[in-house]
This record gives C-alpha cells, sequence and structure tokens, in this order.
C-alpha cells in the first residue's frame, strides 16, 4: 500500500517562531517513550546492525543513562509510573490490560497545567480505553464502560491516541492471513483486514485521515503543529510522544526494509521501524532547532520494558527478557537532554526510574507535590554527576517481586530470594544471597514494607475508593506461590 502524503508542505508553511517570544523561564518537556525497544537496539547503546543516526546524535549532545529502569517489564504499569511517579501498584496498573491510571492520581500534566504549561498526548496510551461505544483493541467497546479512561481525564489538553498495539506500517490494516507478529509491508492487491485498534482525538472521536505509511511518523505529524500552536502562544509545553515501534506486529515501509533486505523476514521489519522512529526523532529535534526552543527543552527517551520473547530485539548481555524482573527484562535504553542545563557527551551509571520523571519536573519547578512519590529527581545525577540514588527502586509483576538499592539487587520469584551485586555482577549469574545474610535479610524487609505501602494507596488510603470501587480490582499478592 502506498504512503499517504506527508505534511510536510504544510509544516513548512508555519511560520518560524522565535525563541524570544517564548518564556524560558520553564523548559518545554518532551517524553519519549518506546515500545519494547531492547536496551542494545540503539547505536548508542553499541548496536552496530540497526541504523540509529538521530538517537546516537541525541545522546551525544546530552546524556546515556546505563543504569535506566522500565517501573515494570510490561507496558502499562511503565507508563502509569511515567505520569505518576509512583510505583504501578498502588494505582492498581498490575500489568498490561489491566486496571486503569485512576483519575484521582495527580499527574505530569495536572501539574504543569498549574505551571501554565499546555499538555499533550500522543500514540500508545495503554492505561485504560478510548471509548465505551464500539468494540476497540483489547478492552474498548460496551463490555467495559468502567475502563472508560482516556488522557483527557488526566490534564492533557490534546491527544492522538489508540488503547494497545498496533502495526507499526499501515497501522490500521494488516493481512488477511496474519500471524499477528511480523509481515513485510502490504502492497496494492494484497488482501487485508481492518487490524482492530483505532486511533482517537481528544475529544473521543475516530480519527480516519493521514493513518497510512509508518506509523511513527503518523504520530509525528500530530506532534509538531501542537508544538508550533504551544510556541505561538508563548506557552512552555509538555509533549507526551509514546511511540508503538518496535512492538509486535513489527512492519517496516519500502524504503526502511530495504536498508535491510539482506536479512530475516523478522529482521529486516523489525530493524526497519526502529530505523523509522529514528528518523522521526530527527525529525523532531531538527524542528526544535528550527523554531529555537531546544536549547530551553528537556527531553527524555526510553522504553517501557525489554525486548519482546523471539524478536531480534536484544539486551545485550542482560539476563531474560520482556515481562522478567532481571535486568533485562526492566533495564532499558534511555538519555536525556536538555542544552541548558545538561552538559554533552556524558554517561552515568547511577540508578534511574521511569518513576522519577515527575519528581525530577516537580524538582525543577520548585512544586511541592502531596501524594507519595517513589521517584525521586534525576537532576543529581543528570547535572551534578551524582553516584548514588536515595530511594530504593522497587519493582512487582505476577509472582515476582525486585529492589535495587544501587548496586544491590534482591531478586524474588516463587518464594525464592536472590541477591546480586550489579557492580561486579551485570549478568546476574552469582547469587550472593547465601554470603551476605545481612544484606539480604534488610533488603527483604524494605520489600515487604514497601508491597504494603502500596497496598494502602491502592485500597484508597490516599484518595478514597470510588476508582477502587469502580474497577473492582482485588489487590495482587506477588508473594502468593504459584
Amino acid at each position: 500500500m502506498k504512503q499517504t502524503p506527508l505534511l510536510t508542505a504544510a509544516l513548512l508553511a508555519l511560520p518560524i517562531i522565535p525563541a524570544v517570544a517564548q518564556s524560558t523561564a520553564k523548559p518545554n518537556v518532551i517524553l519519549i517513550m518506546c515500545d519494547d525497544l531492547g536496551w542494545a537496539d540503539v547505536g548508542f547503546n553499541g548496536n552496530k546492525i540497526i541504523q540509529t543516526p538521530h538517537l546516537d546524535k541525541l545522546a551525544a549532545e546530552g546524556i546515556v543513562m546505563d543504569r535506566f529502569y522500565a517501573a515494570a517489564p510490561v507496558s502499562s504499569p511503565t507508563r502509569a509510573s511515567v505520569l505518576t511517579g509512583r510505583h504501578p501498584f498502588r494505582t492498581g496498573v498490575f500489568h498490561a490490560n489491566v486496571g486503569i491510571l485512576r483519575p484521582e492520581e495527580t499527574t505530569i500534566p495536572e501539574l504543569l497545567k498549574q505551571q501554565g504549561y499546555t499538555s499533550g498526548h500522543f500514540g500508545k496510551w495503554h492505561l485504560g480505553t478510548l471509548t465505551d461505544q464500539i468494540s476497540d483493541a483489547n478492552r474498548g467497546g460496551k463490555k467495559h464502560p468502567e475502563l472508560l479512561n482516556p488522557p483527557s481525564q488526566h490534564g492533557y489538553d490534546e491527544a492522538f491516541v489508540t488503547e494497545s498495539k498496533i502495526p507499526t506500517y499501515d497501522p490500521m490494516i494488516a493481512p488477511f492471513k496474519n500471524n499477528n507478529r511480523f509481515w513485510d509491508y502490504l502492497q496494492s492487491g494484497d488482501s487485508t483486514r481492518i487490524y482492530g485498534t483505532y486511533y482517537w482525538d481528544f475529544k473521543g472521536n475516530k480519527v480516519t485521515d493521514n493513518l497510512a505509511g509508518d506509523n511513527s511518523r503518523v504520530t509525528m505529524d500530530r506532534v509538531l503543529p501542537y508544538i508550533d500552536k504551544a510556541v505561538k502562544n508563548q506557552q512552555p509545553f509538555l509533549s507526551t510522544i509514546w511511540f508503538h515501534t518496535p512492538h509486535l506486529p513489527c512492519v517496516a515501509g519500502p524504503d526502511h526494509s530495504a536498508i535491510y533486505k539482506d536479512y530475516s523476514l523478522e529482521e529486516r521489519n523489525y530493524y526497519g521501524c526502529i530505523t523509522a522512529m529514528d528518523e522521526q526523532v530527527g525529525r523532531l529535534v531538527n524542528y526544535l532547532k528550527a523554531i529555537g526552543v531546544y536549547d530551553n527543552t528537556l527531553l527524555f527517551f526510553c522504553s517501557d520494558n525489554g525486548p519482546e520473547i523471539g524478536t531480534p530485539g536484544t539486551s545485550n548481555l542482560l539476563k531474560e527478557r520482556k515481562r522478567s524482573l532481571y535486568e533485562g527484562g526492566i533495564r532499558v535504553p534511555a538519555l536525556a537532554v536538555w542544552p541548558q542545563r545538561i552538559r554533552p557527551n556524558q554517561r552515568t551509571s547511577s540508578p534511574g526510574v521511569t518513576s522519577d520523571y515527575l519528581p525530577t519536573l516537580a524538582d525543577i519547578l520548585n512544586i511541592t507535590v502531596e501524594q507519595k512519590l517513589d521517584g525521586e529527581s534525576l537532576m543529581p545525577a543528570l547535572t551534578k554527576n551524582a553516584k548514588h540514588r536515595t530511594k530504593p527502586i522497587v519493582f512487582c509483576s505476577d509472582n515476582q517481586a525486585a529492589i535495587i538499592d544501587n548496586n544491590f539487587k534482591l531478586y524474588y520469584k516463587n518464594g525464592v530470594y536472590e541477591l546480586y551485586n550489579l557492580a561486579k555482577d551485570e549478568e546476574e549469574s552469582n547469587n550472593i544471597a547465601s554470603e551476605q545474610p545481612a544484606k539480604l535479610a534488610a533488603m527483604q524487609k524494605l520489600l515487604h514494607q514497601a508491597l504494603e505501602d502500596f497496598e494502602s494507596s491502592f485500597e484508597g488510603e490516599e484518595y478514597g475508593t470510588q476508582s477502587y470501587k469502580r474497577v473492582k480490582q482485588s489487590w495482587k499478592n506477588v508473594f502468593h506461590t504459584n
């Protein structure tokens, strides 16, 4: 299928707004997240096959976070952590397609709105459904009205979103006979069907225009006009850009699959869709520079978890993949750029996590946050080369739990605890639990205390039980053995 003409001409016609027209007191904020991108799927972390020149250049203009973690090994919980600064178990987002981001939670766009920001969300949502009228994606439709939970309920002013996954090229269609994982781009005459996950706008209307071709480009076509409008209105902006790439189904268009034509079906489409996404990051950065706001824009890039099982994605030597709380499932590629504050050509090994985004912005803008936060500000690591963090990072998923306290990591599954020193053993091959019983006991205590605290929040201790009763969830106790 041929690609729909880009909006390039329209964007080039937009007026260039000088930087002085926008307030420079508060930084613009861009939160980019990929979907199932492995730690080593990018050039700035050593990949020699997948071409990511724009991300690599961006990494050189800021700081690469070598030990940055998704708050969960699957999509929805990590996304809840980004917007709230809290562990996803507090709001009942226990797993992908489970629970919702409760409206009572205080989110980044709600905090920034108080500071005069405008906020837009573009790409994947995965924190509730976007329609209660028609069948859509995994959970959307009339059967589950209690799950309706669009970005408009969380402080955003603009949105272009899907509930969950879509093909990374021609996102509205699939082959008539579909393996639901990889296929080469569809051409005229191919037998197709509707994929079944739709794009929705801020008002809850299904979007039907400009949806063909590379999905990362389809997303960015909505981001740039939104940014331009904010700059013209002299408003600082938050742009949350959650690419679907490289979540299955992986499909690369003709130009990007051709780059990897000598590779297998799975590889050429996986690699190609990542390179296509990389081009759109470059397009965004070039646009920010052209309109004069790049220097005062804080941009974060990461993935929501490790690479999917059975894909060409890689986390190098890190143990296991998506759905696992070993390093390969939760340590993700990440960088931060803010030319006015962050020096270029840096790397940090200080641990960070997606729950840190909200506390970081609160720190920068001097905002007092009333709710309990599980993250902490990244600014010491980003600007002062701080080597350690104050708060441990807690992870929970299914029958697994883990806690990272700087170099030490406690891992739990089905009644068994393991202890690792990540400074000496990134591959988690040497369980030192029997060698350090005091450290083991201390971290076990921290982990159990954290889960008790999360359960109190989940049951409404902080803001009541309206959403708790609406969604009708039960607490997920990871310490139950299977």
